[in-house]
């Protein structure tokens, strides 16, 4: 590239030739769950007043409930965690998360208020 970029609308016309996506996401986008049987939880307790919302129940490597984690913190725009086998999202989105799982193919029970 020979010519010099003086501004972010420069960068806009810049064009890449023979790019392609990693092989890992590539990868990781085909990930597959069996169906399961989840629980929709939200906890305040031990965590200073905040609200979690804790999906219980999956069976499944650690690589899949990692993926599963990653997708629906994706989905609320959210952080979160896994911890002993549960997804922790941080904030209550447990009608969201609830209808994502069940878009994926997924029984979701709603526990507790």
């Amino acid at each position: 590239m020979s010519k010099k970029l003086n501004s972010f609308s420069d960068l806009a016309h810049v064009k890449f030739d023979k790019l392609s996506p990693d092989p890992e996401l590539i990868a990781e986008s085909k990930i597959e769950f069996n169906k399961q049987y989840l629980e929709a939880h939200f906890s305040i307790k031990g965590r200073a007043g905040k609200v979690v919302t804790v999906i219980k129940g999956f069976e499944g490597d650690t690589e899949s409930l990692k993926y599963l984690a990653k997708t629906l913190k994706q989905t609320v725009n959210t952080g979160g965690s896994i911890k002993k086998g549960e997804i922790l999202i941080q904030g209550n989105f447990r009608d969201q998360i609830i209808d994502k799982l069940r878009e994926l193919g997924h029984e979701v029970k709603r526990i507790g208020g």
